[in-house]
C-alpha cells in the first residue's frame, strides 16, 4: 500500500490512535490521525485518502455512536466513494451495522485484531483506488465520445477491454495493441495515456510504416546539425518529445530488423545519442504500440526479435473487430452520421430501418474504418435527410469472400439482394438478371428484408 495515499485514523483516544499509527508504520503505511469529527473533516476535505479508518463515539456522546454516525454522513457528502472502516466497541455490533446501512464499507472491533483490521484496510486501499480509476476512464470514455464519433463500447466484447484499460491506464506498463486494420488501435492509445499520470505530457504518436529505414534514427532519437548532407539544424527525435509522456509507434512490426537493437537499448535503459552525437541523452517515455501482424509468427521466421517482443507486450490488448461488436455498429453508425452531416453543412440526418438492417447485415472487413468511409460517402450522396439502404455502395461479394464465413444464410441472401439492387440502381428487372431470379421471387425477397424499391413507372425509365 506504499504507493496510497495515507489512511486518517479518527478516534479521540491518544493510545488508540498511537498504537494504529505504529502498527501501520510497520507495514509501510502513511497514516494522518484526527481526535475529533471537525478535525476528521477537515482532513478528508483536503484529502487524498486511501482509506478512513474512523471510532464511532467522541467526547460529547461515548455510547451511542450518533456522533460517529454524522461524521460519516458528513464524509459520504464530502467523497461518495472514499472507502470508510468503523470501529467499534465488542458488543455494539447493531451501530456498525447501522453505521453500514449508512454507507460504511466494513467494521472492526475494539480490541481489534491486527491482521483482520491491515487486511480488512489494503482491501478497501485496493478496491477504492480500483474504483476511482474506474470512474477516471468512465469520464475519458464520455469526453471520447463527446469528440470522437468513432468511438463506441457498449457491447459486451468492448468490457474487457475497458476494464483492462482501467486497470494498466495509471501504470507504467508497455502495451502492445493488436487487432486488424481499422479496429480503432490510436483510440486505445488515447485512452491509455489520458487514464495515465502521464496524461498532462504529450502523447507523440508514429506511424512505423511511414518511416524509410535511412532516415529513422533521426526521427525517433533527433540528429545534430552536420550529421549529414541535409542536417542544417539540430533536430528533437520523437522520444525526446515524448518525454515524461507517452509515445505511440503504430505499425510496430514494420520496424526495419536493422533498427530493432536500437529501440531495444532505449527501451531498457532509456539512453540513446543523436544521430552524429556521441553525447548520451535519457528520455523517459511509457511506450504504446500496435499492429496487425502476427508478430510471434515473425519470431519465428526470424525477422522480430524476441527480446524486442519481450519489452513492447508488457501487457498484450486484443481488439475485437466490428462484426464481433455488433452492439456497436449502429450507435457507431448514428455518431459517424452526425459528424458527417456538420462537416458538410446538412440538415439533421437519420437512418430509415432499411439503412440500419444493411449496416447490421454487411461483415465489415474493414471495421470502423470502412463504416466510416460509407457513412461519409453517404452523406455526400444523399438527396434528402434520411439514409436508405441504397445509399450504401459495399464492395461486390467477390472482394469480400472472408466476410460470408460469419454471416448466417438469411443473412448472405440479404446482403446479396442489396448489392444486386445497388448495381442495378434500383432496376428491380436488372438486379433480378444479376441474381438469376425471376421478378416475383426478388420481390418476395425484398419484403421480407424490407428493401425498398421504385415504383414500376420509375423503373421503366
Amino acid at each position: 500500500m506504499s504507493d496510497h495515499a495515507p489512511i486518517l485514523i479518527a478516534d479521540d483516544q491518544r493510545d488508540v490512535l498511537e498504537a494504529l499509527r505504529f502498527l501501520l508504520k510497520a507495514e509501510g503505511i502513511a497514516s494522518v490521525q484526527a481526535m475529533s469529527p471537525e478535525a476528521a473533516l477537515e482532513i478528508v476535505h483536503k484529502g487524498p485518502l486511501s482509506v478512513v479508518l474512523m471510532d464511532l463515539n467522541y467526547t460529547r456522546d461515548t455510547t451511542s455512536g450518533q456522533e460517529g454516525l454524522e461524521l460519516l454522513a458528513n464524509i459520504r457528502a464530502l467523497d461518495a466513494e472514499l472507502p470508510v472502516v468503523v470501529m467499534t466497541a465488542w458488543g455494539t455490533i447493531d451501530i456498525a451495522v447501522e453505521a453500514m446501512r449508512r454507507g460504511a464499507n466494513d467494521f472492526v472491533e475494539k480490541p481489534w485484531d491486527n491482521a483482520r483490521l491491515l487486511s480488512i484496510l489494503r482491501n478497501q486501499a485496493n478496491f477504492g483506488a480500483t474504483r476511482k480509476r474506474a470512474q477516471r476512464l468512465e469520464r475519458e470514455v464520455e469526453i471520447l465520445r463527446g469528440t470522437r464519433a468513432d468511438f463506441v463500447a457498449e457491447s459486451a466484447a468492448m468490457r474487457p477491454i475497458l476494464d483492462m484499460i482501467a486497470r494498466v491506464g495509471p501504470t507504467d506498463a508497455n502495451v502492445l495493441v493488436l487487432g486488424e486494420n481499422g479496429t480503432g488501435k490510436g483510440l486505445i492509445a488515447d485512452l491509455l495515456h489520458q487514464n495515465s499520470r502521464r496524461a498532462s505530457k504529450p502523447l507523440i504518436k508514429v506511424n512505423m510504416g511511414g518511416i524509410a529505414e535511412t532516415v529513422f534514427e533521426s526521427e525517433m532519437f533527433g540528429h545534430v546539425r552536420g550529421a549529414f548532407t541535409d542536417a542544417k539544424q539540430d533536430r528533437i527525435g520523437r522520444f525526446e518529445l515524448a518525454d515524461g509522456g507517452t509515445l505511440f509507434l503504430d505499425e510496430i512490426g514494420n520496424i526495419p530488423a536493422a533498427q530493432q537493437p536500437k529501440l531495444l537499448r532505449i527501451l531498457e535503459d532509456g539512453e540513446f545519442e543523436r544521430l552524429g552525437s556521441s553525447r548520451t541523452s535519457k528520455a523517459n517515455v511509457r511506450l504504446i504500440s500496435a499492429t496487425n501482424a502476427d508478430l510471434a509468427d515473425d519470431v519465428a521466421k526470424g525477422r522480430f526479435r524476441k527480446d524486442l517482443l519481450f519489452r513492447l507486450n508488457t501487457v498484450e490488448l486484443k481488439l475485437p473487430p466490428l462484426r464481433e461488436r455488433k452492439e456497436d455498429i449502429l450507435p457507431l453508425a448514428r455518431g459517424l452520421l452526425a459528424r458527417f452531416a456538420e462537416r458538410y453543412q446538412r440538415d439533421a440526418m437519420k437512418l430509415s430501418p432499411s439503412a440500419e438492417r444493411a449496416l447490421l447485415g454487411y461483415g465489415w472487413p474493414g471495421n470502423v474504418r470502412e463504416l466510416s468511409h460509407v457513412l461519409e460517402r453517404a452523406v455526400l450522396m444523399a438527396r434528402g435527410s434520411e439514409i436508405d439502404d441504397l445509399a450504401f455502395s459495399f464492395p461486390s461479394p467477390q472482394s469480400s469472400e472472408t466476410e460470408l464465413d460469419h454471416m448466417t444464410l438469411d443473412a448472405a441472401e440479404e446482403m446479396m439482394v442489396r448489392r444486386a439492387m445497388i448495381r442495378a440502381e434500383g432496376n428491380v428487372q436488372r438486379a433480378s438478371d444479376i441474381l438469376g431470379l425471376s421478378r416475383a421471387a426478388l420481390y418476395r425477397r425484398l419484403e421480407k428484408y424490407g428493401i425498398r424499391s421504385p415504383g414500376e413507372g420509375a423503373e421503366e425509365g
